[in-house]
């Protein structure tokens, strides 16, 4: 079975996860919308005209950083900087739903487990992850010797879609499979509510790309990426 693709959402995927499921975890209006501060860094617009780009920039205090990530071209955001720009590349799940996941302690993740969830999303750098990101989806993990050693769940989510995110290990326990067992957990349970599974790698990580492939997800496109600052008025 081949699921069929929405690029219009997908497009997007900031703005309609915002103005969807997520709408009370964000702030905004029409014309611009960010992620509640501790839930996410991203922020986006409907388009890329003035009006949007303004409005965006309207949304952040002075100094503060944020991110954004779209298949069209990024425009200029007046009042910020640039502090990082980088390809990525946007992944759909096709084809039969993988195998269930072999590992018996997978848990589910919740406000008890904050803590640590943040300390291994900042030692690994999966993706911006905030002290309310798991608010966002659910997230599961697995703990070894009490620490949590890999985790993954949902983050964007709207019409028929929810995107894998989280995915990390520690540095201590890799080799050993995790993140692929929980990534197969988290596709499995979006599959089941009739959701395509996507994410977003940077281009450059052909580790984390071939993993996902060999989950059954393929490329649908690039996307940028960028991080910005807003500047002093």
């Amino acid at each position: 079975m081949t699921r069929s693709v929405d690029t219009h959402l997908l497009d997007r995927p900031v703005w309609h996860s915002m103005i969807g499921p997520h709408a009370a975890l964000s702030v905004g209006g029409a014309q611009a919308r960010r992620f509640a501060p501790e839930v996410n860094m991203f922020a986006s617009g409907p388009d890329d005209g003035p009006t949007s780009c303004t409005a965006i920039a309207s949304l952040y205090e002075p100094d503060e950083t944020f991110f954004m990530i779209q298949r069209p071209g990024i425009p200029v955001i007046p009042g910020t900087e640039v502090l990082k720009a980088a390809p990525g590349v946007q992944m759909v799940m096709e084809g039969e739903a993988p195998e269930p996941a072999s590992l018996p302690d997978i848990v589910p993740l919740g406000l008890g487990d904050a803590p640590d969830m943040l300390a291994l999303a900042q030692l690994t750098e999966p993706g911006p992850f905030l002290s309310r990101t798991l608010e966002m989806g659910q997230f599961f993990g697995v703990r070894r010797d009490g620490r949590l050693a890999a985790m993954a769940g949902e983050r964007l989510r709207f019409d028929g879609y929810s995107e894998l995110s989280g995915v990390c290990t520690h540095p201590d326990f890799q080799g050993h499979g995790l993140a692929r067992q929980l990534s197969r957990h988290v596709c499995r349970r979006i599959l089941a509510r009739g959701e395509t599974p996507f994410l977003h790698a940077w281009a450059s990580n052909d580790v984390a790309i071939g993993l996902y492939e060999s989950l059954g997800f393929v490329y649908r496109c690039h996307v940028n990426a960028v991080v910005l600052k807003r500047l002093p008025d």
